[in-house]
């Protein structure tokens, strides 16, 4: 397996909700790292926390205790000011394409927006935009374009190069594909594989299929009720998961050969009936 150099690291990270005198505890000292142009992978089903530990990377809920370093750095509880610095070097993809954009604002306007923030002159900003579009297979053309003239398809690629347009060193992708149909699923996994090699940037990628992360992660982490039950290689995890909730994630994840997936649908049931026993 590739050696990657520590990026980001999260250590006994736990987060909860609610008051004082009524919290419930959401993730449970969860241990997570990521290496330098690595892409991990964070899978459960609704509710697991995997999304809950994408947010508190980015500072969008509290933690309660633990502690998350990038490149070395605490950043744990950053100010408002040093966590919009942060923004240069770790980005997101949400998983609506649709709700992801301004639909007031044109394809020029949003990719432009974070660029204008930092200080970037308009035509260095002109430039850079069109180079992100190249990247990410859409002409220049369409900067005078509203979002809402675009296919889900269309407009994630365009929120993942807002999110590449100031050369981030980690971007955390929430369920990136999950909105969008299978064909134009494969076409934008095949792009973020791309942009991770020609870029070197890193992923954190929240999924609840098994199957996607397969495509595209180097290592898999699995999630379930706010724990870290398995973690290791992508392909050992998604082909040989050794935690009963992973197995239970494979046999219910969706494949395009029907006797597979009756053989999966079978696996998933006989689990089921083995846990609920």
């Amino acid at each position: 397996m590739t050696h990657f150099e520590p990026l980001l690291r999260a250590e006994n990270v736990v987060v909860e909700y609610g008051s004082r005198r009524n919290t419930k505890r959401v993730l449970h000292e969860v241990s997570l790292d990521v290496g330098d142009g690595e892409c991990v992978g964070l899978v459960g089903e609704s509710g697991s926390g995997k999304s809950t530990l994408g947010k508190a990377i980015l500072g969008l809920v509290p933690v309660a205790s633990g502690s998350i370093t990038f490149d070395g750095r605490d950043i744990t509880r950053l100010s408002g000011r040093a966590r919009r610095q942060l923004a240069a070097d770790i980005q997101v993809v949400f998983q609506d394409p649709y709700g992801s954009l301004n639909p007031m604002m044109t394809i020029g306007e949003i990719l432009a927006e974070p660029l204008s923030a930092a200080g970037t002159s308009r035509a260095e900003a002109r430039r850079t935009v069109g180079e992100m579009l190249e990247r990410v297979n859409l002409p220049g053309s369409v900067t005078d374009r509203y979002p809402s003239e675009f296919s889900g398809g269309q407009r994630q690629r365009i929120a993942i190069a807002r999110a590449l347009v100031r050369k981030p060193r980690l971007i955390i992708c929430d369920e990136p594909v999950s909105a969008l149909d299978l064909t134009t699923q494969a076409t934008v996994l095949d792009l973020l594989i791309e942009l991770q090699r020609d870029t070197g940037v890193s992923y954190l990628f929240v999924s609840h299929d098994l199957g996607v992360v397969r495509r595209i992660c180097h290592r898999v982490a699995v999630m379930f009720r706010g724990n870290l039950v398995e973690i290791g290689d992508g392909e050992r995890v998604t082909r040989d998961p050794q935690h009963l909730y992973s197995q239970r994630l494979l046999a219910a994840s969706p494949v395009a050969d029907p006797v597979l997936q009756a053989e999966r649908r079978e696996a998933w049931l006989a689990l089921r009936a083995a846990d609920e026993r």
